[in-house]
């Protein structure tokens, strides 16, 4: 089992730049794909981006490529999500996710554990 906790949200002007970091408890990180899921006011939660145990395979929504990159530390136990050229449209509660499964990673039932989010404000 592992826990996670997001950190790195706030308040930032359009065309900024942040930082999100989740880290997670539990000796078996590393086996861990792990994802980036956002969920905007009134609307459902949305799948963001993904990268496997090493790190080796990313994937991203196509609204933030080129604009977003996730990456990890096993040695800390921690998965980043750097955000670029922030939008608007950008602002959302972000949550990270873990899972050790390696199917529907693009989707919210492929997912076991969540932390609690970090909130994420674009102002324009």
């Amino acid at each position: 089992q592992v826990q996670l906790v997001e950190s790195g949200g706030g308040l930032v002007q359009a065309g900024g730049s942040l930082r999100l970091s989740c880290a997670a408890s539990g000796r078996t990180f590393s086996s861990y794909t792990m994802g980036w899921f956002r969920q905007a006011p009134g609307k459902e939660r949305e799948f963001v981006a993904f990268i496997n145990w090493s790190g080796g395979r990313t994937y991203y929504t196509d609204s933030v490529k080129g604009r977003f990159t996730i990456s990890r530390d096993n040695a800390k136990n921690t998965v980043y999500l750097q955000m670029n050229s922030l939008k608007p449209e950008g602002t959302a509660v972000y949550y990270c996710a873990g899972t050790l499964r390696i199917a529907a990673v693009t989707t919210m039932a492929g997912y076991d554990y969540w932390g609690p989010g970090t909130q994420v404000t674009v102002s324009s």
